[in-house]
């Protein structure tokens, strides 16, 4: 037990280091109020867990300790519901109706296809 939790530790460590730098460099480049940087790890991250997922079935190539390292530990330090709703109830509050339905829904949308693409890849190659 006490190597699962450091192995997901230390996965989210990275995870969250690693969205911070990401959503920092989005925000900076691309300043809006719609919040790109959080939009643009969720979508990556959606993309990482499909690799990670594929990959893991498809072969042997990522055991079991290097899932919960990468799906479990990067990609749940990686991504980020709560930020997601916190900046949808920022841009209700602000009275951007247009970017809250825009953010909402690419989300979920583009989220469960950069998933879907991720395990599609690790089928072709």
């Amino acid at each position: 037990m006490i190597k699962t939790i450091f192995l997901v530790g230390t996965g989210g460590f990275f995870g969250s280091v690693s969205r911070f730098l990401a959503s920092r460099f989005m925000q900076n480049y691309f300043p809006s109020a719609f919040p790109f940087g959080t939009f643009f790890v969720n979508i990556t991250g959606c993309f990482f867990i499909g690799l990670i997922y594929g990959f893991s079935e498809r072969s042997s190539l990522l055991t079991s300790n290097w899932k919960l390292f990468l799906a479990v530990g990067f990609c749940g330090g990686f991504t980020t519901f709560s930020t997601f709703a916190n900046e949808n109830l920022a841009l209700l509050r602000d009275g951007e109706f247009f970017h809250f339905i825009l953010y909402t829904s690419l989300s979920v949308f583009l989220g469960i296809a950069a998933t879907f693409i991720g395990v599609l890849i690790t089928k072709i190659s």
